[in-house]
């Protein structure tokens, strides 16, 4: 029998210990979910993440930054990386500011995917969520139905570089390029602040007073309009000024429901937390080598279809 030499086994034990890394217990693989900031569209991301991670056996954190500042995701970014986790799904804020952390995490042997918002040029291995420039097509054509082809419009949006949201917004735009009868007069900011924005709902009635629709792209759009509508000074907008919101958060049904929201775009936020820590453990896991990005869709839902629409 040939002897091995102790050179040799040395020369071996990175092998070996490559081997044993990719026979990773399920138990001991630790997954990290970082939502946008915390808000309720977030919450249902987290209930699908959470029970996909339950049900294979995997460790599970939901990391939920203070605000939506690029810097503020970096930060958690970096400590998910000394920690050693295994894999991280992000749901981006400032797409640029996250792409160098994003690369030192996957150089580092961390699985990195992006939902609901993406990084694209971060090195990420894969996107799931909507797909946002035809989801804000899709709102840009019911709005122009709504208005009849003409009027002046406004935007109403959340973190303004968040690039899900600005992807909804170039879709809005391509579908009005086609009716040159509607004018597009503002596009506002929040940063996802319902305060924020029922100011900048108030200051666009004061400032557009001839207002024939609003789009809210962002998940505060909705309810703080319908706010917005429900007060003394503007109750004359309701049903005049079409409204059109992302998101079937509690009180943005209920806008639809008394008639200040003509239509909801609703995503599948449940969906894109479930998937995004199958396939992340996939990644781990090694079957899964070659990923692809994965619309998850959009339904419309207006008073029609309210009781019958399933996510």
């Amino acid at each position: 029998m040939k002897k091995i030499s102790l050179k040799a086994l040395l020369l071996a034990l990175p092998l070996l210990a490559s081997v044993t890394a990719q026979a990773k217990d399920a138990k001991d693989i630790v997954i990290a979910v970082i939502p946008k900031v915390a808000v309720p569209f977030f919450d249902d991301c987290n209930n699908g993440a959470k029970a996909a991670a339950t049900a294979a056996g995997v460790q599970y954190q939901w990391v939920v930054p203070q605000n939506t500042q690029g810097s503020t995701q970096v930060k958690i970014l970096e400590d998910l990386i000394s920690k050693h986790v295994d894999g991280i799904a992000i749901s981006v804020n400032e797409p640029k500011s996250v792409e160098s952390i994003i690369k030192k995490a996957m150089a580092s042997g961390i699985k990195v995917l992006t939902f609901d918002s993406d990084s694209a040029k971060s090195g990420r291995s894969m996107y799931i969520g909507t797909s946002n420039m035809a989801a804000g097509e899709t709102m840009g054509e019911s709005m122009a139905k709504a208005v009849g082809g003409k009027g002046e419009v406004a935007i109403v949006t959340g973190q303004l570089g968040a690039a899900n949201l600005n992807e909804r917004i170039a879709g809005i735009k391509q579908a009005l390029a086609k009716f040159p009868n509607i004018k597009l007069v503002a596009t506002e900011g929040t940063e996802d602040d319902l305060a924020k924005a029922v100011s900048v709902d108030e200051a666009l009635f004061r400032g557009h007073p001839a207002l024939a629709g609003i789009f809210g792209v962002s998940q505060v759009g909705g309810p703080s309009i319908a706010k917005v509508m429900a007060t003394k000074e503007f109750a004359s907008k309701k049903g005049a000024v079409k409204v059109f919101a992302f998101d079937d958060l509690p009180d943005t049904i209920k806008g639809v429901k008394e008639g200040y929201i003509q239509g909801i775009m609703v995503q599948r936020p449940v969906t894109m937390g479930k998937l995004s820590v199958e396939h992340l453990i996939a990644q781990i896991d090694g079957k899964e080598t070659a990923p692809k990005d994965i619309d998850t869709g959009v339904t419309v839902v207006d008073a029609s279809n309210l009781n019958g629409y399933t996510k």
